[in-house]
């Protein structure tokens, strides 16, 4: 580690702690040239292990590009892509593991895009699971339903408590006069 302010290679560690988010470790530094003191930032490096064998490191951007050519004429911002990037890379770095096989980036990666676009999902799982014809996405499109309408029942049961549907019920309000 190289001193920011005289890039003096002697340096000794202060104090080490985790950060909050349990992803990187945050050391206190000093100097042992100039005396002055800094902090380092240091995050676990994720790789990935392609099917060749060969290996590189996660990017987040690598792996935004492939959603982004699903959500091609979706609409779908630039904020949500990089909201959805940071999710893949928080579900990989919970794990806990620091090695991937490329396989599971592209798990990562389906849940997260189904609920951002079901259509962009729909792509983006027809290549990544090689749909070979539209019985396979009818497949996916019927498990989509059964999921949507799960979340449906699920959601009616909370408010089943209202009152019956079309039934209107007014709430009680005692209004005091002065």
């Amino acid at each position: 580690m190289h001193c920011p302010f005289c890039r003096n290679s002697d340096t000794k560690v202060l104090d080490s702690r985790v950060a909050e988010d349990g992803a990187s470790i945050r050391r206190r530094r000093a100097c042992l040239g100039c005396e002055q003191r800094f902090t380092t930032v240091e995050q676990m490096q994720l790789t990935v292990v392609k099917r060749s064998g060969a290996s590189e490191p996660f990017n987040r951007e690598k792996a935004i590009a492939g959603v982004r050519k699903a959500c091609k004429g979706r609409p779908v911002s630039t904020d949500e892509l990089a909201c959805l990037g940071q999710q893949v890379e928080d579900a990989l770095r919970a794990s806990g593991s620091a090695e991937f096989p490329a396989h599971q980036v592209g798990l990562a990666i389906l849940g997260p895009l189904r609920e951002l676009d079901e259509v962009a999902y729909l792509r983006f799982a027809s290549v990544y699971r090689s749909f070979e014809s539209a019985a396979d996405f009818e497949a996916e499109i019927a498990l989509l339903r059964l999921d949507r309408e799960a979340a449906a029942a699920a959601e009616g049961s909370d408010t089943k408590s209202v009152g019956a549907p079309g039934q209107h019920r007014e709430r009680a309000t005692s209004a005091t006069s002065g």
